[in-house]
């Protein structure tokens, strides 16, 4: 199938463990693809897929990533540097927060990349930089990203699948289909017709300061994963040792939840940018390419949106091809819109700032579609 084409780099390695799974083969009479999926679309996307790795473009290119590496390590350092030189008023307290907030979420997108196996050739050289940058530099588990982030990536946008929908219905009401189905239903958790107003205290300053926090090391510990929670302790002890050494106990608790929730901010704008808006609704069962294009949209190219979001503005390229490296995606996205376009699919691609605003806006719209039918007798 193409998601596990698409997740695995060693195919050879884990074929091995899905032999025993094998139930037979197919009658020769028995269709080989569901008729929920476009079977031409398949065989194109299949196509592309084999051009793309004719052309290299899964070949990560090793210097880019350890510049990437260097440069989040220089801010992390200057952090601290700022506070030790210039001492701790207001003005390099603030500077040395915006350093590290930004030293934070450029970890967050490299993470991301080890975490899809996208950076060496050899998955155990992955696996092991993911727990240095995700489990000590930013204090979360690698195992428990990895957990989540794969079923969104499954099943993108689908409703009890999507782990990343999970607000839905208990902090917002997402999409056109689901608002009308709760209103009808007569539910209501939140005063969604307020969802667009009260998103802007709620998920993005708050995500990472209350509920990642909880949530990585509940799942850490339930899961038993013990070398993820030692890692983790080192960045705490990092963390509280060197700038405890020159804040006060209130100045250092203020200090940790104002970058956590700068970092959050960051991250859930960029994140969200390029699903909220997009269809949300129960699994459909489409094949792998229209799955993800209903998901997911574009954000236009720049060196500063590349940086800025970890070239996740090219949400619809990563979302096809997950393990290819993200310094390549600007040159598979000619072929992925081409393709698009011989199959009549829409390939959304929109300024940054406006792919920010297109959250409240569906926020918005969802909220008053579930109003509407909550009122509705």
């Amino acid at each position: 199938q193409d998601a596990f084409v698409a997740f695995h780099v060693d195919k050879a390695l884990v074929s091995k463990y899905l032999q025993p799974l094998q139930i037979g083969e197919l009658a020769p009479d028995q269709p080989s693809i569901e008729p929920t999926k476009n079977k031409m679309l398949v065989k194109d996307f299949r196509e592309l897929r084999a051009t793309v790795e004719k052309m290299g473009l899964l070949e990560p290119n090793q210097l880019f990533f350890f510049l990437l590496l260097t440069h989040i390590l220089l801010l992390d350092t200057a952090a601290w540097l700022i506070l030790f030189y210039f001492g701790t008023s207001l003005m390099p307290f603030v500077g040395s927060l915006v350093v590290l907030t930004i030293s934070q979420v450029q970890a967050s997108w490299l993470q991301h990349d080890l975490g899809h196996l996208s950076v060496f050739r050899a998955t155990k050289w992955n696996h092991l930089l993911h727990k240095f940058v995700m489990c000590h530099l930013i204090g979360a588990s690698a195992k428990w990203w990895t957990l989540l982030h794969s079923q969104h990536h499954a099943k993108p946008n689908c409703f009890r699948k999507d782990p990343d929908i999970d607000m839905h219905p208990f902090l917002f009401t997402l999409g056109k289909k689901l608002s009308v189905e709760l209103g009808i239903k007569k539910k209501k958790y939140m005063p969604y017709n307020h969802q667009h107003k009260y998103f802007f205290i709620t998920l993005p300053p708050l995500l990472f300061p209350t509920y990642f926090h909880y949530h990585t090391f509940y799942i850490a510990y339930t899961k038993r994963y013990w070398v993820d929670l030692a890692w983790m302790m080192t960045f705490y002890i990092r963390f509280f040792f060197i700038y405890g050494s020159l804040l006060e106990i209130k100045s250092l608790v203020a200090y940790y939840f104002i970058f956590r929730m700068m970092e959050s901010s960051w991250f859930v704008w960029v994140s969200q940018m390029n699903h909220i808006p997009m269809d949300i609704y129960y699994d459909k069962n489409l094949d792998w390419m229209s799955t993800q294009l209903q998901a997911t949209c574009n954000v236009e190219q720049s060196l500063f949106n590349d940086w800025f979001t970890g070239h996740l503005n090219f949400q619809i390229e990563h979302h096809l091809f997950p393990t290819m490296p993200r310094h390549n995606y600007w040159k598979v996205a000619p072929l992925v819109k081409s393709l698009c376009a011989k199959h009549g699919i829409e390939y959304q691609c929109k300024p940054l700032l406006t792919a920010f605003a297109d959250i409240v806006h569906s926020l918005k719209n969802s909220g008053d579609l579930w109003l509407d039918a909550y009122l509705h007798k």
